[in-house]
């Protein structure tokens, strides 16, 4: 494990993401605030004077001052099964009340919750935490998981929990005949670059189920140069594409006029290379008319490629988009 000052890992999905699912089937004690307030997407927020029966409304997880020995920890279900690559710890307006250290050990318990005879694997010894701030860490683990015990020592408040990996798929299990979402970030799709994400970040658009609000989805500023606006995914798994979602819901005056779809399949190289090779990919979707606030359903109009392992999606000239998806047979 290691700090790392301008992570990399951040690109990855956060796997601690309530919307994935995510949630604390344990936790010793959040007197002040609900452990589960740590795992919501947005970011934490700071409400003066606003107090309930137990205190002052904090928006994360806190215990109470603890008056025995021991610590206070969660056990976290992801939504999704994964490889985590880093976690960030987020004291974020917790500053007289946040723990000096935490850290965080992980399970494979893939057929239910874990219990007292369960082995935990450490991925973060503990770390000095600081109040209101981030303190991001790579984890060198390349197992997949599906619970994490997150201690904190000895009590105190955490913002936010993130931990950013990759979905995990067996995709030996998969039925080979079944059309699947292979970008959804679920089974491992994952946004690799963009032009710009001014007002919302390119991984909503690989996200479960359809946007909240404009700020759930991926959102150019107004462009003012020649050109487009564009975003790179990387499939869960190299698949046949036969069907394709571009979804513009809440986006109603500033949707893109039209879009695009290139792919190919990728043997090797960077993220950074891919973005240059993606200027040369086939078009897997020819340009299509968009409208506001709408699900596009494309089929027919699909060139057919083969297996793909990347895409990228081309918006013109700029605007925004709540959700892609990609239907198809993975490869074998």
């Amino acid at each position: 494990m290691k700090f790392m000052s301008n992570p990399t890992f951040t690109k990855y999905i956060n796997l601690a993401d309530a919307r994935l699912g995510s949630k604390a089937v344990f936790v010793t004690d959040d007197w002040f605030a609900a452990v589960d307030r740590m795992l919501q997407p947005e970011a934490p927020v700071w409400k003066d004077d606003v107090y309930d029966d137990n205190g002052k409304w904090m928006d994360g997880w806190e215990s109470r001052r603890k008056r025995f020995e021991g610590y206070d920890y969660t056990i976290i279900r992801l939504g999704v099964p994964g490889v985590i690559k880093g976690v960030n710890i987020d004291t974020a307006f917790f500053t007289g009340n946040f723990p000096p250290s935490a850290s965080l050990e992980a399970c494979f318990c893939p057929q239910g919750d874990p219990d007292d005879n369960t082995e935990w694997t450490e991925l973060l010894g503990a770390v000095s935490l600081s109040g209101d701030s981030q303190h991001l860490h790579a984890i060198e683990q390349d197992a997949p998981w599906t619970h994490v015990r997150f201690n904190i020592y000895p009590d105190g408040g955490i913002a936010r929990l993130k931990l950013y990996g990759i979905p995990y798929l067996d995709w030996s299990s998969v039925n080979p005949d079944e059309e699947i979402d292979l970008a959804a970030a679920i089974n491992g799709g994952r946004a690799l670059a963009c032009s710009n994400e001014h007002y919302g970040t390119m991984s909503n658009i690989l996200n479960p189920g359809r946007g909240i609000n404009m700020g759930d989805g991926w959102e150019t500023a107004r462009r003012r140069t020649p050109g487009n606006d564009w975003v790179i995914i990387a499939l869960g798994h190299p698949g046949e594409i036969s069907r394709v979602v571009v979804d513009t819901l809440h986006f109603k005056g500033n949707y893109p006029d039209s879009c695009s779809i290139q792919a190919a399949y990728v043997k090797g190289g960077t993220d950074e290379q891919i973005e240059t090779q993606s200027l040369f990919w086939k078009e897997l979707l020819p340009s299509q008319k968009l409208a506001m606030h709408q699900e596009h359903q494309f089929e027919q109009q699909l060139n057919s490629l083969g297996n793909i392992t990347h895409i990228r999606l081309n918006i013109f000239p700029d605007g925004g988009v709540s959700r892609l998806r990609l239907f198809g047979k993975p490869s074998q």
